[in-house]
């Protein structure tokens, strides 16, 4: 068993304790991208990927991710349901949080039209299977417990989990979406969802992540060394670098600055980054958050092309920015931390191994898996939940905004015929709460209005 010293104890729990803002930070961002109506609905099942993989992890998952390793390096055999009263409990507490930050990139993908029974069962597979293996293959015997995972016996690099965390998350998010479907409305309406309802909150979450992200990479050193600082400064530089290649590419292509696209370039270069924080310098971590933000920025393209509806950006934000930042360590990383005698081009090999296996673990088998459940228990809610919004639906939660359009439409319903308000609904169905409002109210006013005019004629 690794031994850690007090101080080294210390720095993990703090580390822990950062990473569990991001938890916070997910919420924040993805309530802010969808509309009012799902953002009760959202912020519920970050809630809830705390809890089931939470539980979830500490009974199956981190045993089979750091548990005596088998001879192949596959999976470990050891400390489920383990009460961790030894030298890595906070080492524990620290991969807990990591498993709830990689469950809640799903949710954010699938937000707006899944039921949340069968969100949980996704978050518990993630908790329990689908990250820890991943975990193991590249992480297996840091706790020197057996045998090192088999990518780890290939010299594969991951620092502190662009592809074992962000690209786990983000290639089942992919199989997840492709699965439910897209939005009513994302694609075929003249007024594509496209916008979220709330940018400050969202940017709000985004800078809560950044702050979080200095524990998920600056914990990762497992001890508070001369590597830490390195490490903090080179995420930070990632992150303001991935952030302004986007805003930049934005303001050229569309000559104004786009929110949304800047908030998914931040993360992308902190998630490029994370691959090899501990083995940059300044300049190589920059470059790494422009080149892993552009690829985003191209995914993100190739998604809507497609008509693929992932409403956070999951997929180009971790999967596709993990999946380029971990390679980017065979190009720019310290070739010190290779194998003894790999060259660059070998170490390249290498890191496409991790990431190729990544990819058909999470998406291929995640689809098989997904689609079987789906076939058993219906992940999308019916058309008709999806339209009331998922506050309603799911958890009978009442917004003020959603009181108001149902005061409105009370109104109408007082002084209109029901043909004229079944069309009027027909026409906002798509619309935000806030234009719903805003419509009713001027359809109430009006009709006022002709009332007065109409008297004052007699």
């Amino acid at each position: 068993m690794t031994e850690f010293t007090p101080f080294d104890t210390r720095w993990i729990l703090i580390s822990a304790f950062l990473v569990t803002t991001m938890q916070i930070g997910f919420c924040m961002l993805e309530a802010g991208l969808v509309r009012q109506k799902n953002n009760i609905n959202v912020a519920f099942k970050n809630l809830m990927d705390f809890i089931v993989a939470g539980l979830a992890y500490w009974a199956v998952g981190f045993g089979i991710m750091y548990g005596v390793g088998e001879a192949y390096g596959i999976y470990g055999t050891s400390m489920f349901m383990k009460d961790h009263a030894d030298g890595a409990t906070a080492f524990f507490l620290f991969q807990l949080v990591f498993c709830s930050a990689a469950a809640t990139i799903v949710g954010g993908a699938l937000a707006e039209r899944t039921r949340l029974s069968g969100y949980l069962i996704i978050s518990a597979l993630m908790a329990a299977v689908f990250y820890p293996l991943i975990g193991h293959w590249v992480w297996g015997g840091v706790l020197g417990e057996g045998t090192p995972g088999w990518l780890a016996q290939r010299g594969f690099i991951d620092f502190a989990g662009a592809s074992v965390v962000h690209g786990t998350g983000g290639w089942l998010a992919l199989a997840a979406v492709l699965i439910v479907g897209p939005r009513i409305g994302r694609f075929d309406s003249d007024k594509p969802i496209t916008k979220g309802s709330n940018y400050p909150v969202a940017t709000v979450g985004v800078l809560v992540l950044w702050f979080g992200w200095f524990g998920f990479n600056g914990g990762s050193a497992l001890a508070f060394n001369e590597q830490v600082p390195i490490v903090v400064v080179n995420t930070s530089l990632a992150a303001a670098a991935g952030g302004f290649a986007l805003l930049s590419l934005a303001w050229v292509k569309e000559k104004k600055p786009d929110i949304a696209l800047t908030l998914n370039g931040t993360i992308a270069g902190l998630v490029g980054v994370t691959a090899g924080a501990n083995i940059y310098e300044t300049t190589d971590a920059m470059l790494v958050g422009v080149v892993c933000a552009f690829a985003c920025g191209i995914a993100t393209r190739i998604l809507e092309k497609q008509k693929v509806d992932d409403v956070i950006g999951a997929w180009p934000a971790h999967a596709v920015a993990g999946a380029v930042g971990t390679l980017m360590v065979a190009v720019v990383g310290d070739m010190s931390a290779f194998a003894e005698g790999t060259s660059r081009a070998e170490q390249f090999v290498i890191q496409a191994t991790g990431v190729v296996t990544v990819a058909v673990w999470a998406f291929g088998v995640g689809y098989c898996v997904l689609f079987l459940i789906n076939k058993a228990l219906p992940l999308r809610v019916s058309e008709q939940d999806e339209r009331v919004g998922l506050n309603i639906a799911e958890h009978d939660a009442l917004s003020d905004v959603i009181e108001l359009v149902g005061e409105m439409q009370t109104h109408r319903l007082a002084t209109d015929e029901q043909e004229d308000l079944q069309e009027a609904t027909n026409s906002t169905s798509e619309q935000s709460e806030y234009e719903r409002a805003s419509s009713d109210r001027e359809q109430v006013f009006d009709r006022v209005r002709k009332e007065i005019e109409a008297r004052n004629r007699e």
